[in-house]
């Protein structure tokens, strides 16, 4: 086990670490959330729920974890599920691998546990897409095992409670919030301990605008006892989102179809359809083979050039103006810039997912956000 001391951190007696968790666990008795996935101790849907409400607030996961459920009741279900089906009932719910993996990790049920959910903490752990912090949340919460629960919000508290010099960003750290909470944890309600921290790190002990005053656990807290809780947790910012310039073709036919693509390339919106799409960037980099002296316009002529070609398809394109679509992803920040076209043929190019589609029908189709703030953009311009 870590030696806490070699960090800088003492950890308390038992007799303060048992006063602790009386507090915290008290203060969860009285204030905690009622939450659908707080109603059941089945490790299925507590799975469910954690990987949702990576990157997603509760507000937003409670839906879309109800109609998940209904849509896939068991692992075997989602073991089963047909890809499109399954991005369908993530659709707007963003990191798309989430759910990707979670069907893997039924699959692996089904076939390495005959169907029945592992119920030790290294047989969660080995499951496609689970980490230490999902691992120890099931383990936890569905099987009363006193393993800790530590994502940002728990280092936030822990770094405050003990003073942690170390940043919680720094995925190297971690080992050292894992030991203290092995310490602290609750071993008769491993999973509600768990959960009290969660609740307290996100709404008293928040990362903007804590009330620390509020807390029910300040007297216990360093950084609050001795006035530095402007100053942890330690966290260095992160990068900033890589700007792209996205280029999407908004093609009709002569029915009013429009085309659409499937991503089959690369991991970023995978199996979701969208108009077909041209990366380029701010410099012109993608596009040094078509300069010229004639400047933007050849930019924009280049572009369709290059659809033309890719999608074998010459389009009579059209000079709508649309407001730039604006979408940030973790590590991407797309703006994307329309062009209307329409065509007589409706010859789709091999080598490529393609399929036209009215407007009436996409809602059968996976879309992700970016998608949806295109086919909104669209259709707010040619309403007005």
């Amino acid at each position: 086990m870590l030696d806490l001391k070699d960090y800088g951190i003492e950890m308390w007696e038992e007799k303060k670490i048992a006063s602790f968790r009386r507090t915290l666990l008290a203060w969860y008795d009285q204030e905690k959330r009622d939450l659908p996935w707080r109603r059941t101790q089945n490790p299925y849907k507590i799975w469910v729920s954690e990987i949702m409400l990576q990157q997603t607030q509760v507000v937003t996961v409670i839906p879309y974890y109800e109609r998940f459920l209904d849509r896939f009741p068991t692992v075997a279900d989602l073991a089963s599920a047909p890809e499109e089906k399954l991005l369908k009932a993530w659709e707007g719910l963003g990191y798309y691998s989430r759910v990707r993996n979670m069907q893997k990790a039924a699959q692996q049920v089904m076939t390495d546990y005959g169907g029945q959910f592992p119920s030790d903490y290294d047989g969660i752990a080995s499951l496609k897409g689970i980490g230490p912090y999902t691992a120890g949340a099931i383990a936890s919460i569905a099987f009363n095992l006193p393993e800790p629960a530590v994502d940002g919000n728990v280092m936030r508290v822990m770094a405050r409670l003990f003073e942690v010099d170390y940043d919680i960003g720094d995925p190297k750290n971690r080992k050292i919030f894992q030991a203290i909470m092995e310490s602290l944890i609750d071993p008769d309600r491993p999973g509600d301990f768990n959960q009290a921290l969660m609740d307290l790190g996100t709404d008293i002990e928040s990362a903007k605008n804590p009330r620390p005053d509020e807390s029910p656990i300040r007297f216990f807290s360093a950084a609050y006892l001795n006035g530095t809780m402007d100053k942890y947790p330690i966290k260095l910012p992160k990068k900033k989102p890589k700007p792209l310039q996205i280029q999407a073709f908004v093609i009709r036919n002569s029915h009013g179809d429009f085309l659409l693509e499937k991503n089959t390339e690369g991991r970023l919106l995978a199996g979701f359809w969208s108009f077909p799409l041209l990366e380029t960037d701010f410099i012109g980099q993608q596009l040094d083979l078509f300069e010229d002296n004639s400047g933007a316009v050849m930019e924009l002529l280049s572009q369709k050039t290059l659809f033309e070609q890719n999608y074998n398809l010459r389009p009579t394109w059209l000079d709508t103006a649309f407001i730039p679509v604006k979408h940030t992803f973790s590590h991407q920040k797309w703006t994307v810039e329309l062009t209307e076209g329409w065509v007589n043929k409706d010859t789709l190019a091999t080598g490529k997912e393609l399929t036209w589609v009215s407007a009436e029908e996409f809602d059968q189709y996976p879309m992700a956000t970016p998608q949806k703030k295109m086919v909104e953009t669209y259709f707010k311009a040619k309403n007005q």
